[in-house]
């Protein structure tokens, strides 16, 4: 389980390509590596991912086809910055939301809006999944616990404040970029129950 209060970020060192199959290694921040062990869960950009190897503070993980697919972390390059974070223990501040690093789909950033101390984001939503969105809401973004703004048709925006912008990559986003969607699972369970009683009714 994961709270969506992303720790920090680590830059992809080196990426291993096999056929539908890539391995690849981040420089883990110091203050992130205590007690990690292989077989650990750690989220890249919302997306949970297990600990294959440890070399010092180079880790690496191992990314299947699915998730290669489903996800946008086949995007990312040697240098590419990533969202992480730990695992939550039994115990642990819930500061965001519950959220279990599955990701459903990936939307598109349509615009960026910056101000002094603030930035509004748009992004574009499959329509199959719109039904799931709605204002005020919780959502996953590239692993981030976020409230949903406005929503118009298939997009919506989030706002942002400093602290995110610099403890997290989604200050870098710029339009067209894919970016990782994690649904609150409570928002999902209860959207597919009611529409499986209205189609029961029909």
């Amino acid at each position: 389980m994961f709270t969506g209060i992303v720790q920090g970020t680590a830059p992809v060192i080196d990426i291993i390509e096999k056929e539908n199959f890539r391995t690849h290694i981040i420089k883990l921040p110091q203050a992130l590596l205590k007690n990690l062990q292989p077989g650990a869960s750690i989220a890249h950009n919302g997306c949970c991912l297990t600990v294959t190897q440890i070399n010092e503070d180079n880790v690496s993980f191992d990314l299947m086809q699915e998730t290669l697919k489903v996800t946008n972390l086949g995007d990312l390059k040697i240098g590419s910055p990533v969202n992480i974070e730990r695992a939550a223990r039994f115990g642990d501040e819930i500061g965001g939301h519950q959220m279990s690093g599955h990701i459903l789909f990936t939307a598109e950033v349509l615009e960026v809006h910056q101000s002094e101390n603030n930035c509004q984001i748009w992004f574009k939503i499959p329509s199959e999944y719109k039904r799931f969105i709605f204002s005020k809401g919780y959502i996953g973004i590239d692993g981030i616990s976020l409230t949903i703004g406005d929503v118009k048709d298939n997009s919506f925006n989030v706002n942002l404040i400093p602290e995110t912008l610099q403890r997290t990559n989604i200050g870098s986003r710029k339009p067209g970029d894919r970016i990782n969607i994690e649904i609150d699972p409570q928002t999902q369970a209860i959207v597919e129950t009611v529409e499986r009683i209205v189609s029961v009714k029909r």
